[in-house]
């Protein structure tokens, strides 16, 4: 029998409403006025963002700051407080249908979160089969396709435990994409990672930007948010402090935090 799908923390699930009709500018993701408290701490103090579809946005900035909470929010993996969520133009509410919105908004984890008991091949067929409904074979061929496609065709019978840290990510990032999602969310993706490893899952990462894949990065790697990123997003104490392109945001920022903030980060 297989395995649930993997648990989330509790929490209560949202609904999904349909709004008003979109207009060809509507971006994918919509966050509007965004606030999470844990008891008395405001973790997001009224974050706006949009996000386009086929951009890349890096989430950078200093612990603590508020990036995870934020793009776990996106898919309720966070309740938020107060605030509106929109993906694809749906608004997201407390209440049911919690699925709907996970199965269009992929995430991978720092910490990879694959059933170790199950092949790579059975961990990324595993959503389209149980979610989607996809027959076992087209599930697994999927499946495949998607591990030669972050480079690990020839690694699709092996646990996870039979892994490096960066393959188990790689087929993690796999898993995430069986789904078909319309935005990919990564949480800071190679921070559990041992360094000769980081540079395999950024390479991935690389090539799913290139392809057009949506994609929210919160990040530590300032080489790939230049590289890759469509826009660089700076936080500190839950708000945004800084928005731009990479060229501007790495050579001419407009506030002094977030000089500093570069300034430290960069000379290590």
């Amino acid at each position: 029998m297989l395995p649930p799908v993997e648990s989330q923390p509790a929490m209560t699930a949202p609904s999904v409403a349909e709004p008003a009709p979109k207009t060809a500018a509507e971006p994918l993701i919509r966050i509007r006025g965004l606030h999470k408290f844990y008891g008395t701490f405001e973790a997001l103090k009224g974050i706006d963002l949009d996000v386009r579809s086929g951009e890349v946005v890096v989430v950078i900035g200093p612990s603590g700051s508020g990036k995870s909470t934020l793009i776990r929010c996106i898919n309720l993996l966070e309740d938020y407080d107060r605030g509106e969520v929109l993906v694809d133009g749906k608004r997201v509410l407390r209440g049911a249908q919690l699925a709907a919105v996970r199965a269009e908004v992929g995430m991978v984890f720092q910490s990879f979160n694959l059933f170790p008991h199950l092949t790579a091949l059975a961990n990324v067929a595993l959503g389209p089969l149980r979610v989607r409904g996809l027959p076992r074979r087209e599930a697994n061929a999927r499946a495949q396709t998607l591990l030669e496609r972050v480079g690990l065709a020839d690694q699709a019978y092996k646990l996870p435990g039979q892994l490096s840290g960066g393959q188990q990510q790689r087929v993690a990032i796999a898993r995430a994409l069986a789904m078909e999602p319309k935005v990919l969310l990564f949480d800071e993706p190679t921070s559990a990672l041992d360094p000769e490893m980081v540079g395999e899952v950024l390479d991935v990462m690389q090539s799913l930007a290139r392809s057009g894949v949506t994609m929210v990065v919160v990040s530590h790697e300032m080489g790939f948010a230049r590289r890759v990123a469509d826009r660089v997003i700076f936080m500190e104490a839950g708000r945004v402090v800084e928005q731009a392109s990479p060229e501007i945001f790495f050579t001419k920022p407009n506030e002094e935090r977030t000089r500093a903030f570069l300034q430290a980060v960069l000379q290590h």
